[in-house]
């Protein structure tokens, strides 16, 4: 294709000719199906499988068709002010719209920074997207790629600043209003300074990565090439390097971080909490007479059973006589295996007194062995300490790395641990047996649903059910709310009227439906509308869910909306700051435990006022 001579500088650009006569700037460059060659359709060199024609020949110069042409105006040889990176102009519209759409609220605040690589990584997905669909643009109009105009870049450049500067206002606005909803006062000018700064390097370094794939795609190709025809040549040659790029980021970034990072965390694994002291009570593993080592609990396992309230501490909250309640863990020094860990963990249970005990809970743990002190205290409490609490270790990992990884591991843990409970449990005689329940939260929910096959498992097998901040793929808790009653919302579902599990954000409210009786064993999911674990999903790529197109929860605003791609890395990068929002939002239910608790076990002789003084203790503690 011809290319419009140099000018100078001073005369500006020459007129064009199109289809429709000599005018300078024709109405149809830019429109599609047009044939001035400066349109903002073209310009993609970027298309999948395209050839190196679009890329400089080493010594500045660019080259279109395999010619080079040197332009005194300023601009390179497709039409682009020389100091712009080499950029399509599709795929710079796509990066545009999807960075600027990537301000619009997720479920948490989100600082500058974070912001920042959620808008890189948006814009880096649209940029791929115009790329891709120029390249289908001309496959349908059947023509090669055209050079945009200078006066298509400044139409960008314009609406870049235009819209970016719009989006980035409104984006501090939203998260200025999420942050009122939550509570949060923190606020970091600086960051939010910095957003745009990241965004670039996050989009270049993503968009780099994107063109060494390629240049390996077409290297992969011309080798292959001497052996096979062209089109089998391109079909391996995709093959090959997605193969390839799995395998590296899988094999070897992925598993070298969790390797890493479990390296890290087992050194961390050997330390014990500060203020937290070996128990001198037997009711404790690694106490006297515990068949569990105290230094075999690891650093969660210590700080389980070395904390905690005492008798004289529950006493003087019900003002009745308390027991010492029973605290048993395995740690993942105590036992080479899951199933040998449960077995000593269930063993150091018996040994002091657990099954004894008129409340016995089997509470799976998140990643590193961690358990919710607010969830055990308050069962601990509302039981007057006649209770026992059994968990063990699965993983050196925390919770946000486990949810990842360590999946299967949480499954065998919560099976292998309730079934060597239940085991003993269900040889007691049936005058004889405690009441038996089931906690877990994030991943321990997770860990937890595997022991049951549903919702008549769960009603047989145990007294009750506390499960908080389930994560997305529970499969359980997938079944009860995909299969919800008609009417109810995916963040408050009611299954088969409520008759056996129930959902809420907040049981000091009530669960739905309260109109229903809520008879025998009661299973509850706490779940806030704001919760990230709860909602992330893979699904967010693509599919819009209920969650999002129905009514917003109390925390979550109703200017948030799915938008593919975009939606899933927002909600991805609400997932490891889940936790640090007040409680009552986001991944923290400390205070939820307590009502939760209450209605599961429905003690006697507690009165609101008792509640509440409860829940002061619980704030205090956490």
């Amino acid at each position: 294709m011809p290319h419009d001579p140099p000018v100078s500088p001073s005369e500006g650009p020459p007129p064009r000719r199109d289809d429709r006569g000599d005018r300078p700037g024709g109405t149809g460059a830019d429109l599609p199906g047009g044939t001035d060659k400066d349109r903002t359709g073209g310009g993609d060199r970027d298309r999948p499988g395209d050839s190196d024609r679009d890329r400089t020949d080493g010594s500045g110069t660019d080259r279109t068709d395999g010619s080079a042409t040197n332009r005194t105006d300023g601009s390179g040889a497709d039409g682009r002010p020389r100091w712009l990176p080499h950029l399509t102009l599709p795929g710079c519209w796509g990066a545009l719209l999807l960075a600027c759409l990537s301000f619009t609220p997720s479920l948490l605040p989100r600082g500058g920074v974070l912001q920042g690589l959620v808008c890189g990584i948006a814009a880096a997905i649209g940029y791929g997207l115009g790329v891709v669909a120029a390249y289908i643009w001309r496959a349908f109009v059947d023509r090669e790629a055209r050079s945009p105009s200078r006066r298509s870049w400044l139409i960008l450049l314009t609406s870049t600043i235009l819209l970016f500067g719009l989006f980035f206002g409104l984006g501090q606005y939203w998260q200025h209003r999420i942050r009122l909803l939550m509570e949060v006062a923190e606020y970091n000018a600086l960051a939010t300074v910095a957003c745009p700064f990241v965004a670039a390097l996050v989009f270049w370094l993503l968009l780099l990565t994107g063109r060494g794939l390629r240049r390996l795609y077409r290297w992969t190709t011309r080798l292959l090439g001497r052996w096979i025809g062209p089109r089998a040549t391109r079909v391996v040659g995709w093959l090959l390097v997605t193969g390839l790029a799995w395998s590296v980021f899988t094999g070897l970034l992925l598993e070298g971080l969790v390797n890493a990072a479990n390296e890290t965390f087992s050194l961390r694994d050997t330390h014990t909490p500060e203020g937290v002291h070996q128990p001198t009570s037997p009711l404790r593993s690694g106490g006297p007479g515990s068949v569990v080592p105290w230094d075999s609990l690891g650093r969660e396992g210590r700080a389980f059973t070395g904390s905690g309230p005492s008798a004289r501490e529950i006493g003087a909250f019900t003002r009745r006589t308390a027991q010492e309640p029973v605290r048993a863990y395995a740690g993942l020094a105590t036992a080479d295996d899951t199933e040998a860990r449960a077995v000593r963990a269930v063993a150091d249970l018996r040994r002091a007194g657990g099954f004894e005990r008129e409340n016995l809970l089997v509470m799976t743990t998140t990643g590193s062995g961690w358990v919710d002190p607010a969830a055990v205290d308050s069962f601990e409490y509302l039981g007057n300490g006649d209770s026992a609490t059994v968990a063990m270790q699965y993983s050196y990992l925390p919770s946000w790395l486990s949810y990842l990884v360590d999946q299967s591991k949480a499954r065998e843990a919560g099976r292998d641990l309730f079934d060597a409970v239940y085991d003993t449990w269900s040889k007691l005689p049936q005058d004889k047996r405690p009441r038996l329940f089931v906690a877990g939260e994030s991943l321990g929910s997770f860990g937890g649903e595997t022991a049951f096959s549903g919702e008549a498992d769960l009603r047989n097998r145990t007294a009750g059910t506390l499960f908080a901040g389930p994560p997305n793929f529970n499969t359980l808790f997938r079944e009860f709310s995909d299969d919800r009653d008609p009417g109810s919302p995916e963040i408050e579902p009611v299954y088969k009227d409520g008759r056996t599990v129930r959902f809420t954000d907040d049981p000091a409210t009530g669960t739905t439906p309260a109109d229903r009786p809520w008879d025998g064993t009661r299973v509850l999911y706490l779940m806030h509308p704001s919760d990230p674990i709860v909602w992330w999903s893979p699904d967010l790529v693509l599919s819009e869910p209920d969650w999002i197109g129905e009514a917003p929860g109390d925390d979550v605003l109703e200017a948030m909306v799915w938008i593919p791609f975009v939606t899933f890395w927002q909600v991805t990068a609400d997932l490891p700051f889940s936790t640090g929002v007040p409680d009552g939002h986001g991944h923290r239910y400390k205070v939820a435990y307590v009502d939760g608790w209450y209605d599961i076990m429905r003690p006697a002789g507690f009165t609101a006022a008792d509640l509440d003084r409860l829940k002061d203790v619980v704030r205090q503690d956490g």
